[in-house]
């Protein structure tokens, strides 16, 4: 069994006294663990950080096999983003929501705004739109996705100001005006692409998803979600904070 593939580094763990188990997001194979050998060397130490992207040749004997890695360096991410705490908490966030997929899923859409938020670490505002867009992908890519189309008690799609937290699907503002209070603000930048965020938008936004990560994924499995989170979205709202009042 074998393939070759691009991915980013998401953490290496220690399996010997010169080896390592890298884990990947890949373009075409999902989350993947694998050996390296030799990965605690002076050459490949660099390498492995999380954040770097880089070409990897997997192969095995069998398929359940964890198998070993070649890895090759195509771009150099970490060193620049672990100096600041958005870019370091920003990786570790990351990181720990890719790690609520399953094992070897492939989810391209996935690796692909994976690749877009590494490049955007360093600017603490865009970092921080991506990452929310990102997780409303998750969301969608385990299963759990919000419907925000289309309003739904009136099937209009004007003024959709709301979602409920019971189907997470958008209501407008007729509609909700009844239950607003029960019923969670929807910014309009996750419905539209192209529509930029600001602050409060962005706080609304990270306080939607987490509710659903909480109630979906995070509820079944017994775990809270861990301080990775927080501590990126503390970072890059103190960051946003700071530079609008140069």
């Amino acid at each position: 069994m074998q393939w070759a593939d691009e991915g980013i580094v998401l953490g290496v763990r220690r399996h010997s006294e010169s080896a390592v188990v890298l884990e990947l997001m890949t373009a075409a194979h999902g989350r993947h663990l694998g050996l390296v050998r030799g990965g605690r060397s002076r050459r490949m130490q660099p390498v492995l950080q999380p954040g770097n992207r880089v070409s990897a040749a997997w192969r095995a004997r069998l398929d359940e096999h964890l198998g070993t890695y070649t890895v090759e360096p195509l771009q150099h991410h970490a060193a620049r983003l672990y100096g600041s705490a958005v870019g370091l908490y920003g990786l570790q966030a990351m990181a720990a929501h890719l790690r609520l997929l399953p094992e070897r899923d492939s989810h391209p859409r996935l690796f692909d705004m994976t690749a877009l938020l590494v490049e955007h670490f360093e600017e603490p505002e865009k970092a921080l739109e991506l990452f929310l867009r990102f997780e409303l992908m998750l969301l969608d890519e385990m299963g759990f996705g919000l419907d925000l189309r289309q309003c739904a008690a009136t099937g209009t799609t004007e003024e959709l100001i709301y979602v409920s937290p019971k189907s997470g699907r958008a209501v407008n503002r007729e509609a909700g005006a009844p239950w607003a209070s029960k019923l969670l603000p929807l910014p309009g930048f996750l419905r539209e692409s192209q529509r930029r965020a600001d602050r409060a938008a962005m706080q609304d936004a990270a306080t939607l998803l987490i509710h659903f990560f909480e109630r979906d994924i995070h509820g079944p499995r017994g775990k809270p979600p861990g301080p990775e989170r927080q501590s990126f979205l503390e970072a890059a709202f103190q960051a946003i904070g700071a530079h609008q009042t140069l």
